[in-house]
């Protein structure tokens, strides 16, 4: 088993939290790369977070995302991670829950037969060249991207049909389909349980990010129109699928042997952030981070849910073509994206914490669809005089992963808190 490598990427614990010392954040792994994520401000969250939760009480993260709060605080007490896509709820097993079996196996080798004979009924046409020109080049992404055409007479081939030529190379989309297969038969025949699939699963979509020749996300793969261009998305064209999933699935395996026990029961769910409020069978403490822009998450991780899901989706198509994106037709709209449902969205957000007797701690951002003034009022009224309602903010980098033409800003990222008296 390897040991952690530096170049793994982990939550920077950048200052300790003045809270008591149960709440500093432990350091975790990272898993995929992901748009807004909190893992950078755990300490600002954990300050914030000692002042209302209280030891019998669970922590609900309740757009959980990448998992930052399950990643962070897993160890402090009972956590319930539910986000309405399903690959988060994967992630958060591996922060969460034991997997006991799963080391017991070598996935890559267990792959490699059925890579091996899957690669073989490709065409030669397909393979990537380390060497090619430009117009050569592109002449081989529009032969992989013609795979989505063809009829496949074996199982497990969801990626190489759908995805080939567009964030990974055939070759690669072949090793995802592999790996889901030896997954699948050893869930389906007992060998591994609920938590051994996620882990593993986790480490297929972290080996997904990592060859992916996208800017971290799937909205929109690239495409070659310079040389250098060409240069760039070749190397991950080139990218050897199984050395990246054994690396991280040898460091990550380490980490959970280390720091994950099943002690506090935690609970992982997939639910609409209403459903899981209303069935909450204990006040808790809930941490909101809702989408704060327009953009759905649904279209930028739409390959994550689907590698989760397996369930050779339909593709979104316009005008009777396949869109560039090969997004999955029916995706989750959230309504804190849409400006019109958006207030309406949060009055249903706080009505249900205050239903469920519960305290909140609210993550929004001066770039939200919102100001945070408005904001801050919507939440005083509705909670009412029963609640004390306050905010702290501080500025931090967020990530846009490519969405504009600037990687990163700075934001200014404020904590609505609302405390039951």
């Amino acid at each position: 088993m390897a040991a952690l490598e530096a170049n793994d990427s982990f939550a920077t614990i950048s200052e300790p939290c003045q809270a008591d010392l149960v709440y500093l954040p432990r350091p975790y792994p990272q898993v995929i790369k992901y748009m807004g994520s909190k893992a950078a401000i755990l300490p600002f969250i954990a300050a914030e977070l000692a002042k209302v939760h209280a030891a019998e009480r669970p922590i609900v993260d309740l757009f959980a995302g990448a998992c930052a709060i399950s990643g962070g605080f897993g160890h402090v007490s009972k956590i319930i991670s539910n986000d309405i896509q399903e690959y988060s709820a994967v992630i958060a097993s591996i922060y969460l829950k034991r997997a006991k079996k799963i080391a017991g196996f070598n996935l890559v080798e267990l792959a490699q037969p059925i890579v091996t004979k899957n690669h073989a009924r490709l065409t030669a046409e397909v393979a990537y060249l380390p060497n090619v020109s430009l117009e050569e080049f592109n002449q081989i992404e529009v032969r992989n991207r013609e795979l989505l055409d063809r009829d496949f007479e074996y199982s497990h081939h969801l990626f190489t049909k759908s995805y080939s030529g567009t964030w990974w190379s055939a070759h690669q989309c072949v090793w995802i389909d592999a790996i889901r297969q030896v997954l699948d038969e050893l869930w389906n025949s007992k060998k591994i349980d609920k938590s051994d699939f996620d882990f593993g699963l986790t480490c297929l979509m972290h080996a997904m990010a990592y060859t992916s020749q996208g800017t971290g996300h799937y909205a929109q793969y690239r495409d070659a129109k310079t040389d250098r261009g060409m240069a760039d998305i070749n190397k991950y064209r080139q990218a050897s699928f199984p050395a990246i999933f054994n690396r991280k699935f040898d460091a990550l395996l380490k980490w959970h042997q280390e720091n994950v026990t099943d002690v506090f029961s935690h609970e992982l769910r997939a639910e609409d952030y209403r459903t899981c409020l209303d069935t909450l069978d204990q006040p808790a403490v809930i941490y909101a981070d809702p989408p704060y822009a327009f953009v759905h998450y649904s279209r930028f991780y739409h390959a994550m849910e689907t590698v989760v899901k397996y369930d050779y989706p339909e593709l979104q198509q316009v005008r009777d073509e396949v869109v560039k994106g090969r997004y999955r037709s029916e995706r989750h709209q959230s309504p804190f994206c849409i400006r019109t449902q958006v207030k309406g969205a949060f009055l249903d957000l706080f009505e249900g914490v205050k239903s469920s007797g519960s305290d909140l701690l609210l993550s929004y951002s001066n770039t939200g669809m919102i100001p945070i003034g408005h904001l801050m009022d919507l939440a005083t009224t509705t909670f009412g005089s029963g609640y004390d309602v306050w905010f702290d903010h501080m500025t931090h980098t967020h990530m846009t992963m490519g969405r504009r033409e600037d990687r990163s800003r700075e934001v200014r990222e404020s904590l609505i808190i609302a405390k039951m008296k």
